[in-house]
């Protein structure tokens, strides 16, 4: 990220000022849901204190129960800046197209910018496919969740029909950590969460929702098994409040792009485990899954 670290030293060095004007008294980021608050906290406390010397304002977290919650904050103008599921970015722009702007998104350490919606279950289930599944109580995330909803279920019932007619009964776990300890603990037959897809099952692969909670030692990821996977997804976006003085967006931005340099260790937590770097992403990226999200939308 040593280009984007110049430009973004250049834009500044073009203000003529090397500190922010008083514009902003405080900065609160948003973390989405899909893990439990503490551990959303936790996994991003050398981020936030990062951003606060970086700034010079008190920097807060908050991580609201479901994603909604920061789709709001960030419409509202309480958030500052998040990083948003695709999904979650489409219903932002959709609602308030001056909302936030793009900045960054995660590439993985094969240097593709995606991940997928993993279908998974239980080994001793015997559900080894999809189509297996049938009949049984399967498990969403939640209603904006890209990868826990939003592409699963259209590709589902693309491939299977209906869903309330395919499964016995589909619910929503509330988030992907949710739904990983609900199928191992038998609660639901199956259900979906993400995931790279690069590295070994065993680990919860590289990065994701499975590495999360197999880091926290959640799951063990021996007693599950995949049964399913989606297309390709556009990794989610790092969003900052568009309001926000310039000056303050560059800084957050440059030290972010420059995290996995700088401080791998914090970078792994901010990334849900092993990633390549943070880059840069545009709008038109999300273009495709904001068409979905709107569809969706017109259809409920």
């Amino acid at each position: 990220m040593k280009m984007l670290s110049l430009a973004v030293s250049a834009a500044l060095a073009l203000t003529g000022t090397a500190a922010f004007p008083e514009a902003i008294s405080g900065f609160n980021i948003g973390i989405m849901g899909g893990e439990n608050a503490q551990d959303r906290m936790s996994s991003n406390e050398c981020y936030r204190a990062a951003i606060e010397a970086a700034v010079g304002v008190l920097v807060k977290v908050f991580t609201p129960a479901d994603y909604d919650g920061v789709i709001q904050g960030l419409l509202g103008g309480t958030l500052d800046m998040a990083w948003l599921g695709a999904s979650g970015y489409a219903k932002i722009h959709l609602t308030d197209e001056t909302a936030v702007d793009v900045a960054l998104t995660k590439q993985n350490s094969d240097g593709s910018t995606g991940y997928y919606a993993i279908g998974f279950a239980r080994s001793d289930s015997g559900i080894t496919r999809i189509e297996e599944a049938e009949g049984k109580v399967f498990a969403f995330a939640e209603p904006n969740s890209t990868s826990g909803y939003l592409v699963p279920g259209a590709e589902l019932q693309e491939a299977l029909g209906p869903l309330d007619q395919f499964f016995s009964e589909v619910k929503f776990s509330g988030g992907h950590e949710q739904s990983l300890i609900g199928v191992s603990n038998g609660d639901f037959d199956a259900g979906v969460a993400w995931a790279d897809g690069l590295g070994n099952w065993e680990d919860g692969y590289n990065s994701g929702a499975f590495r999360k909670a197999a880091d926290s030692g959640l799951i063990d990821m021996n007693n599950l098994t995949e049964i399913w996977r989606s297309k390709l997804i556009p990794e989610g976006p790092m969003v900052l409040r568009k309001a926000l003085p310039q000056e303050v967006k560059d800084k957050v931005t440059r030290l972010t792009a420059d995290l996995w340099e700088k401080d791998p260790k914090c970078a792994y937590g901010v990334a849900a485990g092993e990633a390549k770097d943070f880059v840069p992403v545009t709008h038109e990226t999300y273009l495709g899954v904001i068409a979905a999200r709107k569809l969706q939308e017109a259809a409920n």
